[in-house]
């Protein structure tokens, strides 16, 4: 029964700590869309331009692949 109460102990432990980090993100994200901020920004410019937006990102997903 200890064993087992451990890794229940331990599983709750880890919830615990990928909601903290979940919620720290969220924060971190929310911050990062106000206006004038950089999330902002890139969602106003994909808004005015996708296609333009979509070639960089995947020029961007191309020049990461490369390199791995």
């Amino acid at each position: 029964m200890d064993a087992a109460t451990d890794v229940s102990r331990t599983i709750g432990e880890v919830a615990g700590g990928l909601h903290a980090a979940v919620d720290r993100l969220t924060a971190a994200v929310e911050e990062a869309r106000k206006p004038g901020r950089p999330l902002a920004t890139v969602a106003a410019i994909t808004r005015e331009a996708p296609l333009a937006s979509l070639f960089v990102a995947f020029l961007f997903g191309v020049a990461v692949a490369r390199r791995r």
